[in-house]
């Protein structure tokens, strides 16, 4: 049965109580959308004979910037101050305490923007109690270790596609046995295909429920995404799966990462995930082998003597591979790549018995120098440097400023202009996305450098909440460092080149990107 009041009297306190409290709206009431109304009518409104709640558990599904988080911490204040439920405990959850945080917020900000909320509960860093009341909202994240013993009357889950395990969903959800109208909810994005995650089970369970397969009462689905078959650059499927579009989310923006997703791969990834709510085999692949190999052209080193390059050096651990690129552009837009590739001979035998393929099919072809003892000989490195100093007309060398050594001291003693490169997002962002150009064009040419073609399948990218993209070495046994040498190489080129003040260093001109 449906009961009106119960549902509109949410909505009233939603748009009369909370408001915005980011970006041109901050401070201003927050007006529904009717695409919300309608989901808190049916979440609220809809009751048992008794009048309490018929769902007990929701999940919404839904892309980026469609007002989530504004949402989350309105039902969660309303849970709160409408229902006064005794010693109600209100639990706003996620996989890591940042996450978490970041909701309860927001619902911090709304109260401080309202004095009548304000006058009627007490915040506190951790947790907002009502007054007169044991009733409290808190945030918990999963990495904060499970709450066994917590008596929930409700947990609202942000981004449970990021939940590494389900044990806090569950956690929570037997928590709520004592009460009379408990709510489970969770809200999503689209993530990394897990048929075994508890978010791809909500989702799952959500398609079948709105399909009809499953009957359940009690749980209410919400889903809006592409359909794998959809055209992603069609502005009608942006409508479909986004429910705010031109409202929180502006138009421009969309047609902006269509574009980005046209011409670079991991940006059609994000694209789909992020802002189409589709699920995605991998978040962290980079370039497919197939493109990567028709960017391979030719490598003539005879044609390359006395031309412009700039390098990258990449020096690992003493069990890692140490790396140093060249790359040379040349006059069509192109740019060639030279790659060195140091190990030592103790890493070599250890390879032999682990995982992760063997280092002689590499020693075989040439294209991995090896050195004598336990660690890579760092004076076989300045030794290649120097040469290639000599035959090519080297103008600088990137390197990372977090691992460097003596090494980069001796070689700038000898003359080698030296720059440092962060391998951050700051630092990362633009040359991993000029590669990506380049690739696509087919004029980033390596001439099929097997080891290099190894490294570029090992890349896992990691991306930030502004959409930057960097790499990461979290796969111990799987090397990237030729890769990364060739990006910050890639850096460093288009740093000089877009210098302003000729007499000014690198590194004077261009502080931002080692932040």
């Amino acid at each position: 049965m449906y009961d009106e009041e119960k549902g509109e009297q949410v909505i009233r306190f939603i748009e009369r109580i909370c408001t915005h409290v980011k970006g041109d709206l901050a401070n201003k009431n927050f007006l529904l959308e009717d695409w919300q109304k309608d989901y808190i009518r049916k979440l609220f409104g809809t009751v048992n004979p008794d009048g309490t709640r018929q769902y007990r558990t929701s999940f919404v599904f839904i892309p980026r910037k469609n007002g989530k988080s504004n949402l989350l911490a309105a039902i969660g204040l309303a849970l709160l101050f409408i229902e006064k439920e005794p010693g109600a405990e209100i639990y706003v959850c996620a996989s890591s305490r940042d996450q978490a945080n970041a909701i309860f917020d927001v619902c911090k900000q709304m109260i401080r923007n309202q004095p009548v909320l304000e006058k009627g509960c007490k915040v506190y860093r951790n947790s907002i109690v009502l007054n007169g009341t044991n009733s409290f909202l808190k945030a918990v994240a999963a990495d904060a270790g499970v709450l066994h013993g917590s008596n929930a009357s409700a947990c609202l889950y942000d981004e449970v596609h990021s939940a590494k395990t389900r044990e806090l969903w569950d956690v929570m959800a037997t928590s709520m046995g004592a009460r009379s109208q408990p709510l489970m909810f969770g809200i999503s994005t689209a993530g990394l295909f897990d048929p075994n995650s508890v978010c791809y089970e909500l989702y799952d369970y959500s398609k079948k429920v709105s399909a009809g397969i499953i009957e359940d009462h009690t749980f209410l689905p919400l889903v809006y995404e592409a359909s794998q078959d959809d055209d992603i650059h069609d502005e009608a499927i942006w409508k479909k799966a986004n429910p705010n579009y031109a409202v929180s989310i502006k138009p421009e923006y969309f047609r902006k990462m269509s574009q980005e997703a046209k011409s670079l791969p991991s940006s059609e990834i994000a694209f789909r995930q992020l802002h189409l709510n589709q699920w995605v085999n991998s978040l962290s692949g980079w370039i497919p082998d197939d493109e990567w190999m028709q960017s391979a052209g030719t490598i003539n080193l005879e044609e390359l003597k006395g031309k412009p390059c700039y390098g990258g050096l990449d020096l690992a651990a003493v069990e890692d591979v140490c790396a140093f690129v060249l790359i040379f552009p040349w006059d069509d837009g192109s740019v060639k790549v030279v790659p060195y590739l140091f190990v030592s001979q103790a890493a070599v035998n250890r390879r032999r018995t682990q995982t992760g393929g063997s280092y002689e099919n590499f020693v075989s072809r040439g294209e991995l120098i090896v050195t004598e003892g336990n660690s890579t000989d760092y004076n076989v490195i300045k030794n290649k440097i120097f040469e290639a100093a000599q035959v090519y007309d080297l103008k600088s060398v990137a390197f990372d400023r977090w691992n460097s050594s003596s090494l980069v001291q001796q070689l700038i003693e000898e003359g080698i202009e030296m720059d440092p490169f962060g391998q951050g997002f700051i630092s990362m962002t633009s040359p991993i996305k000029n590669a990506e150009i380049l690739i696509k064009k087919k004029m980033l040419h390596h001439g099929g450098n097997a080891m290099l073609r190894w490294m570029v399948g090992n890349v896992v990218i990691k991306r930030d909440d502004a959409e930057n993209v960097k790499f990461s070495k979290s796969k111990a046994g799987d090397k990237i460092d030729g890769i990364i040498a060739l990006i910050m190489a890639l850096g460093e080129k288009m740093t000089v080149e877009n210098s302003d003040v000729s007499n000014t260093s690198t590194y004077e001109s261009q502080p931002l990107r080692f932040l």
